[in-house]
């Protein structure tokens, strides 16, 4: 009898699977109630906090377990009405949000004309994008247009919101936005 290498691939796979399963059986061990039981011991002495997706506009709930001050882990809540505990790949990843090493944590600023990033305290970088909104809002200000009827705008700010911000976020941005005459805003979010 000639077995072909996609033949031998699929018998060796289950004759694999079976001797892992009947090992498995053989030591009295259930796999889901290990299953169970590892998924306990992952948050066992943590407190869980009620949350908010903070992907997109569906408002996903989450558990946020958090052990000595520290996000330990993320899931979706299975009270919530939204979701009942099942979370999208993006919300799924939320955690990486929180812990992921490489996130950065300092204000980087490049100078006009310069070829290399500084680093730049938060408060001297919010001053410096306060003011530069203020100095582009008060040039480009426009109270009424060529035929006379009242605009109070300014044209030349465009505000871009994102769902990788969270929804309050967003919601704030565009009241700003609205505050200060910025008509183009546009936002994933669906706010």
């Amino acid at each position: 009898m000639a077995v072909s290498r996609r033949g031998f691939l699929k018998i060796s796979g289950a004759a694999a699977a079976g001797t892992a399963l009947g090992g498995v059986a053989g030591l009295g061990l259930q796999p889901k109630r290990a299953h169970a039981a590892a998924q306990a011991l992952r948050i066992q002495n943590t407190k869980a906090f009620p949350s908010v997706c903070p992907y997109c506009a569906v408002g996903c709930g989450t558990l946020v377990h958090v052990a000595n001050g520290q996000i330990v882990n993320i899931e979706g809540n299975p009270d919530s009405p939204v979701n009942q505990g099942t979370l999208c790949p993006k919300g799924a990843a939320i955690y990486q949000l929180h812990v992921n090493p490489n996130r950065q944590t300092k204000v980087l600023h490049r100078a006009p004309g310069g070829t290399s990033w500084e680093e730049m305290e938060l408060n001297t970088a919010m001053e410096r994008v306060a003011q530069l909104v203020k100095k582009t809002r008060d040039e480009t200000f426009v109270v009424q247009d060529s035929s006379n009827k009242k605009v109070m705008a300014s044209e030349a700010i465009f505000s871009l919101g994102g769902a990788t911000m969270d929804n309050e976020w967003n919601h704030v941005q565009q009241k700003l936005m609205r505050g200060i005459g910025v008509t183009p805003i546009e936002n994933q979010a669906r706010i």
